[in-house]
């Protein structure tokens, strides 16, 4: 049988981690103040481009800082960051040159 008393742990048994409510907190008062930006967005600007483009950056700001926070993503390299960030980018611009050659955007000129 093999002993597993010499095995090295990295926490001592009995010890109860520092809750993280502070993190908590900061990462509910920043989502909830976007949110909040975006409700008072949708009640005081009438329909249109100006409108839509807040909608759509506000959305891509709460989902990076959403996927950095929850999914660690904040904490890996540049390296790793840039290679999911810049496929993204490149589909919403795919998108956008689709929806505007497609005609389905139509910008006044």
């Amino acid at each position: 049988m093999a002993d597993h008393s010499s095995h090295h742990h990295d926490h001592e048994h009995g010890v109860i981690a520092e809750p993280q409510t502070k993190g908590i907190w900061k990462t509910f008062i920043i989502l909830s103040v976007l949110t909040a930006f975006e409700f008072l967005i949708a009640f005081t600007l009438n329909a249109g481009f100006l409108k839509t483009s807040i909608f759509v950056l506000m959305t891509i700001v709460k989902a990076f800082y959403i996927v950095g926070e929850f999914m660690h993503l904040k904490h890996e390299t540049k390296s790793l960051i840039w290679a999911i960030i810049l496929p993204c980018i490149f589909v919403v611009w795919l998108m956008l040159a689709l929806l505007m050659e497609g005609g389905f955007i139509y910008i006044a000129k």
